[in-house]
């Protein structure tokens, strides 16, 4: 089994970015210049390593290789963005690692594009990019080719090399599980091993609500490949486990005018099996709540009167700033409720809700983590 931490570790200590391996300060594929970029390397680092795997490192520094980690991304549906654009799609995985010296809320993105031995072209136009494209690594950069194409194979010893030397083992794991139950001591750590391998470490701000036991800041590692599986600082979480399975029940809190329910989100199980092998599944079970018309309009409107002040630079009356902390829930909600206008304005919000705090702009990205999870699904 690979310590994901220690591959990262080697591909930054390797050499620089090449025809396996790329580094990303951050992606977003929120918009479609993001989404169009993203899929342009996968689809070279597919072609350009039919027998390999390729990687795609993300939360660091292109100059000096700096670690400065990048939000929690938990979107268990990036495979459907991969088949929906691309023909001949590569399985492609995200897995989020935690480095010590990083925040709580921040983790270095690992993608991991496993070959397929075909030749990996884009199925339709987007951004600048036209169906058909296909794109190939040369040195550090993504570039188009349309003639000559042929599949090479160049770099699986090296690729086997570094991934031989980020196996994990017992030193690794003892200290992983000692290092999450030193660090998340004031939220209940603890840890169990299935299948007599696995170590899963779990931590969280406990709360029973009518014989239900709730979690909220909640942290899940699987400290043998040093994965964070799930982390959140706000949601409310039920956890179930037995020894074959762990299972995450996430709810979301959304509400108008000082009147808020958790709704489901959704569920996600882990099964180990007795093989040394692992299987992660989540469905979706978000309900979107549905409000007053009349209401939400009211809401719509006062929203978009408070971004104006802010384009504006105009100070918010106390009123509104009460209202500024509910702004991209509320934005959401309306979108959820045929609104569609609702959407453009959360995303241009972005900017002002960042100046306002980090307890705002929190709210802003669990708000963009919840419509990316019902977007894609």
């Amino acid at each position: 089994m690979i310590n994901k931490r220690l591959l990262i570790k080697n591909l930054l200590a390797h050499n620089d970015e090449n025809s396996f391996y790329d580094k990303k300060r951050k992606i977003d594929i929120g918009y479609k210049e993001g989404k169009a970029k993203f899929l342009k390397h996968i689809c070279a680092l597919s072609n350009s390593n039919p027998k390999n795997n390729s990687y795609i490192v993300i939360g660091v520094q292109d100059e000096d290789n700096k670690i400065i980690g990048v939000d929690f991304f938990d979107d268990s549906k990036i495979q459907n963005l991969i088949n929906a654009y691309l023909t001949h799609p590569p399985i492609v995985q995200y897995e989020n690692i935690p480095f010590p010296h990083l925040p709580d809320d921040k983790v270095v993105g690992l993608v991991t594009i496993r070959p397929n031995n075909k030749i990996t072209s884009l199925r339709k136009n987007i951004w600048k990019y036209y169906g058909g494209s296909v794109f190939f690594r040369d040195g550090s950069m993504s570039m188009p080719k349309v003639f000559d194409i042929e599949l090479k194979d160049v770099n699986s010893k090296i690729v086997s090399a570094i991934e031989n030397h980020a196996q994990n083992n017992i030193e690794l794991t003892l200290d992983g599980v000692f290092d999450f139950m030193n660090k998340r001591r004031d939220y209940n750590p603890q840890y169990k091993v299935f299948k007599e391998y696995f170590v899963l470490c779990w931590s969280g701000s406990k709360k029973e609500v009518k014989d239900e036991t709730f979690y909220s800041r909640v942290d899940i590692e699987l400290v043998n490949e040093q994965v964070r599986l799930f982390y959140s600082a706000l949601d409310e979480v039920a956890i179930r486990y037995n020894n074959d399975s762990f299972s995450i029940l996430e709810y979301v809190r959304l509400g108008l005018q000082h009147s808020y329910k958790y709704y489901k989100l959704e569920k996600t199980t882990i099964t180990f099996d007795d093989s040394a092998n692992y299987s992660i599944e989540a469905e979706l079970l978000f309900d979107p709540p549905q409000f007053d018309r009349k209401l939400l309009h009211h809401i719509y409107n006062t929203n978009n009167a408070i971004l104006e002040k802010l384009e504006k630079h105009i100070e918010l009356a106390p009123h509104e700033a009460l209202d500024l902390e509910n702004l991209a829930a509320s934005y959401l909600i309306c979108y959820l409720n045929g609104f569609d206008g609702a959407l453009p304005k959360l995303e241009y919000a972005k900017p002002y809700l960042r100046n306002f705090g980090a307890d705002i702009y929190q709210s802003y990205k669990e708000t963009i983590r919840i419509l990316r999870k019902v977007k894609y699904n």
